[in-house]
């Protein structure tokens, strides 16, 4: 059997080689369009270097906000998952900081830093189906924050250049304005009847296993992880959240993204630029979908190009654009890789200190 799962595995880490080499292609085709305007990419770091610190530490507070409220987040529907029981907050916020860093430089995302929560909720006495419900709703209510965001971001810029123009607003934009309204309510009916999707999953896996048992009848072991999974999925079902929870783990995933947000005003204080109140949210939101997609590690080139490139498109001047996006990266990035490898280090500790036996007994942990 192993011989037989060698070519698959080879095949699956050629197809992630791929997918990597693309990413950074990608990122040097960005970062070469910035370093085409050398000059002025210059001139915005030299007018970040008189940022003003105060702004610069009120960006670092509004990140560690952030990190904060997605720790709460996960504290919240641990207790939700769990009926009660919960990883103490401390702990979570430390597994954030690691969680961004592994986000960040780590290809495969966000598989990687899914299976790390989960190992993390696993080793702190979460159950499989806590642990898999937890990582699967804090994945959909971010869905749904991200969209609302970007919705009103839309409907922001849509607002002000009908007032600017004195015209109704294109068909175009409201279109994108209908689209994001669509995506805001599907992703929170997914949330709300999460068992549909759940058992969606389950049936696909079920039968996966089978067919698999029926070409090895003597082997058993992967059809034996994938019956795991399967009972995992029908427990996660079980699992309840009302309406009430979910508007509430709704809005502190909303609240985790508005935080981020902040740390982007922030880095336009501190270079002394002004902000283009009428298309900045929608360019923050915009450079999150576009850093999300699973091309580049933590979208870097990608974010910082797309984000500059709106901005400037809805009236900001470009050094100023250049500056206040080197300067939000610098501590949503840069700074969380640097302080969240630490923090990967404080969790193997925390690990160590807390050894749980739900690894060894629990293959399906394990992988």
């Amino acid at each position: 059997m192993p011989a037989l799962e060698a070519p698959a595995a080879a095949a699956r880490t050629r197809a992630q080689l791929i997918r990597y080499a693309v990413g950074i292609a990608v990122g040097i085709v960005v970062l070469a369009l910035l370093f085409g305007r050398r000059s002025e990419l210059v001139a915005a770091v030299r007018q970040l270097g008189n940022a003003n610190p105060q702004w610069i530490v009120a960006a670092i507070g509004a990140e560690s906000l952030s990190m904060l409220g997605y720790a709460v987040l996960q504290w919240r529907v641990l207790r939700l998952a769990d009926g009660g029981a919960a990883v103490p907050l401390p702990g979570l916020f430390v597994l954030t900081l690691a969680n961004a860093a592994i986000n960040c430089t780590v290809p495969g995302e966000p598989a990687v830093s899914s299976g790390y929560r989960y190992r993390y909720y696993r080793r702190r006495g979460a159950s499989s189906a806590a642990a898999g419900w937890t990582i699967f709703t804090i994945l959909i209510a971010q869905a749904v924050g991200m969209s609302a965001v970007l919705l009103t971001g839309v409907l922001v810029a849509l607002a002000a250049t009908a007032t600017a123009g004195g015209t109704r607003a294109s068909p175009a934009g409201l279109g994108v304005t209908v689209l994001g309204l669509l995506i805001v309510l599907g992703s929170g009916a997914v949330l709300i009847r999460r068992d549909l999707v759940l058992g969606l999953a389950s049936a696909i896996t079920g039968r996966l296993a089978r067919s698999r048992r029926r070409r090895q009848p003597r082997g058993g072991k992967p059809a034996g992880l994938l019956t795991r999974i399967e009972g995992t999925l029908a427990r996660m079902r079980d699992i309840p959240l009302g309406r009430g929870a979910t508007a509430g783990v709704v809005a502190i995933a909303t609240a985790v993204w508005l935080c981020d947000f902040g740390c982007l005003l922030c880095g336009f204080r501190a270079v002394h630029a002004q902000i283009p109140w009428h298309g900045v949210l929608l360019a923050y939101g915009a450079s999150v979908v576009a850093g999300s997609l699973p091309i580049v590690p933590g979208g870097l080139g990608i974010v910082e190009g797309s984000l500059a490139v709106v901005l400037v498109g809805y009236g900001a001047s470009r050094l100023p654009a250049i500056s206040a996006v080197l300067a939000f990266r610098i501590v949503n990035y840069w700074l969380a890789v640097a302080v969240g490898w630490v923090s990967v280090g404080l969790v193997a500790l925390q690990l160590r200190r807390h050894p749980a036996g739900t690894d060894a007994a629990d293959p399906e942990a394990a992988s």
